[in-house]
């Protein structure tokens, strides 16, 4: 499996980012992993991390509903960032509930798609195979 430069999860759940932060060291799919507990971190995360750097973080996985900035608060200021014009990151909503009104309001956005929580080795290949053209292989 390829790596990718960098992804960035934001979830404000602490043991969620542990089990996924945990998920995609064992499937070695990034050396570069970021972790962020609400949009407003993610934020500073890509600016402190990725600045100018287009495509950076390559694959973003968000939560809907966080304190402070939520996923979709997050996906307005993502837009106002240059890297994020120039060639945005691939962005999937990871959250508990697929309520018709985020996914309709999702479908309005520059993301990618919507998984049901937990994160898996399976949902990550799928990730992997429909949005960086990497092989969906077990491993």
């Amino acid at each position: 499996m390829q790596k990718l430069p960098c992804v960035l999860l934001v979830d404000d759940d602490p043991i969620t980012n542990f089990l996924n932060q945990r998920l995609l060291d064992e499937l070695a799919l990034t050396d570069k992993l970021l972790v962020a507990l609400n949009g407003k971190e993610a934020i500073a995360l890509i600016e402190e991390h990725c600045p100018f750097s287009v495509g950076c973080p390559a694959l973003i996985l968000l939560d809907v509903n966080m304190p402070v900035m939520n996923g979709f608060d997050f996906l307005d200021a993502y837009q106002q960032l240059i890297g994020a014009q120039q060639k945005p990151s691939v962005i999937i909503m990871l959250t508990t509930s697929l309520h018709p009104r985020d996914v309709q309001r999702g479908e309005t956005l520059n993301i990618a798609g919507f998984l049901n929580k937990p994160l898996t080795k399976e949902k990550i290949r799928e990730i992997l195979h429909t949005h960086f053209g990497q092989s969906a292989a077990a491993g």
